[in-house]
């Protein structure tokens, strides 16, 4: 293996050495360039010596396996890899931003920050899940905001993932897990899954995106900062602080994300990445437990009860969750509320809960459309002076009423646009919403040559949509049609 030192204006397989921009244990990391290439890109190398760790070697190895395999906006962009039997490198994008680290210094921050910031985080999150790669190590240095900016200068950078050395791609052989059999994660932000040597739980990705939210709102680690073995299981049996104890400003709604996803039993936090995103993006659906309201961790008796449950336990069962999104989506169904719609309406509901019946931990959003005119004045009150919108959403919650979901599995919306049809496709794509159900109006000449509100999501949306519409005559049976595939 060729070990000599890199050196500026050095070349490596047609790339110009530049610039040694970071030094770590692990790892060193170059600004290169090579002619064909239009875009900033790094060099990472990694610190391999004699009678080095070996879980350096197969980390580089499983980042060089798993990078190539990624894409979107969520990670770097991967350019090229050098083979360890002459010069181990990965040539990826460099991603201009700042890295959560620099939150981490300014913390606690306000409320709305630590929002947008678990928004993002999230989001990006849902996306790297989707691709079948559970990080594993998610903390504030490996997680990067993309430098962009709105039409008014605000901050609008996506959250970027980089350093795959721990990850695990569900579609390849995991060499760490088949190499090591300790542990593996960063001590403050490990999941306890992880704790007992279980690699293949995408919600070990949301404990550690709690542990990093807990931390930006009160700048303090909710279990410290732990280098032995039996300091990594406390979090198995002992319940943190309630970051209201530490910052008053915090809302219930932001304590009730964050200890959900700090849920020691990973069936008690958010099922998926996509969850957790939809909640950031609509905190006034966030449904509100006990945990909304602690002020205190549980009683000594509680924690050593479920002390002595965890004696004896060093492993839990590896069941890897191909597809992570696929056991909790995230269904909308479009409820038009208008008079007239009744029959079809109800034939809606009835395909819903038919649905709801083989997806046991889906989450459904219900969202009506309050059309607003384009020139005219819009109304608030109706001639009986009620609300428009609250009684919108009261009929709403009436239409979902015989669903029988539980709060935490049901969120209701009412969207004011001129716009119907771009309304529902703009909800779906910003709430990683996995399928929608819509129902369609019969066929009327003028509807076919303007185009209707469910043919224009059918072409637009970004995910499966379900059409329901009634046959001729009007009789109770629906004609249900998948109308498009998963995007």
């Amino acid at each position: 293996m060729i070990r000599e030192a890199l050196k500026v204006g050095s070349k490596i397989d047609g790339f110009l050495i530049e610039e040694k921009i970071h030094s770590g244990g692990m790892a060193t990391l170059w600004r290169v360039s090579r002619p064909d290439i239009d875009v900033p890109i790094v060099m990472k190398v990694p610190m391999i010596l004699d009678g080095d760790d070996a879980t350096v070697i197969v980390g580089f190895e499983m980042e060089m396996m798993i990078l190539p395999r990624l894409s979107g906006v969520h990670v770097p962009k991967f350019f090229s890899v050098g083979d360890y039997a002459s010069h181990p490198y990965l040539v990826m994008e460099y991603i201009q931003g700042y890295s959560l680290l620099k939150k981490l210094n300014e913390s606690p921050l306000p409320v709305e920050e630590v929002m947008k910031i678990g928004g993002r985080v999230a989001t990006a999150l849902v996306d790297l899940h989707r691709q079948n790669v559970i990080h594993l190590d998610i903390k504030p240095s490996n997680i990067m905001m993309r430098a962009k900016s709105g039409p008014n200068g605000e901050d609008i950078g996506e959250a970027a993932f980089i350093d795959f050395g721990l990850s695990r791609h569900l579609q390849l052989p995991d060499l760490l897990e088949e190499e090591f059999r300790v542990p593996m994660g960063t001590g403050p932000y490990i999941s306890p899954e992880q704790v007992l040597k279980n690699r293949s739980d995408p919600r070990s990705d949301i404990f550690s995106l709690g542990v990093l939210l807990y931390h930006l709102a009160t700048h303090v680690r909710p279990y410290g900062a732990p280098t032995a073995q039996s300091q990594l299981r406390h979090r198995l049996w002992r319940d943190p602080v309630p970051p209201r104890k530490y910052n008053s400003k915090i809302p219930p709604y932001l304590q009730e994300i964050i200890l959900r996803c700090l849920e020691a039993d990973p069936d008690l936090r958010y099922p998926t990445a996509a969850q957790l995103a939809f909640d950031f993006a609509n905190p006034q659906a966030v449904k509100l437990t006990e945990r909304a309201h602690r002020m205190k961790r549980d009683s000594i008796k509680m924690a050593m009860k479920r002390w002595f449950q965890t004696l004896g336990t060093s492993e839990q069962p590896k069941q890897p969750q191909v597809g992570a999104a696929a056991p909790a989506p995230i269904i909308m169904v479009a409820v038009d509320l208008n008079e007239g719609q009744e029959q079809l309406s109800e034939a809606l509901r009835s395909h819903v809960a038919r649905v709801l019946t083989t997806m046991p931990n889906a989450r459904l959003a219900c969202v009506n459309i309050l059309k607003l005119n384009r020139l005219t004045i819009n109304y608030a009150l109706d001639d009986e002076g009620r609300n428009i919108h609250v009684q919108r959403l009261v009929e709403l919650k009436n239409w979902a009423r015989t669903l029988g979901l539980s709060q935490e599995r049901i969120s209701f919306h009412v969207l004011e646009n001129a716009d119907p049809a771009q309304a529902l496709i703009e909800y779906a794509q910003l709430n990683n919403v996995d399928q929608v159900l819509i129902g369609a109006r019969g066929a009327r000449a003028l509807r076919r040559f303007l185009g209707s509100v469910s043919s224009q999501v059918v072409a637009e949306a970004p995910c499966t949509v379900t059409v329901v519409r009634l046959p001729p005559g009007g009789e109770q049976e629906p004609d249900v049609r998948l109308e498009q595939a998963a995007g």
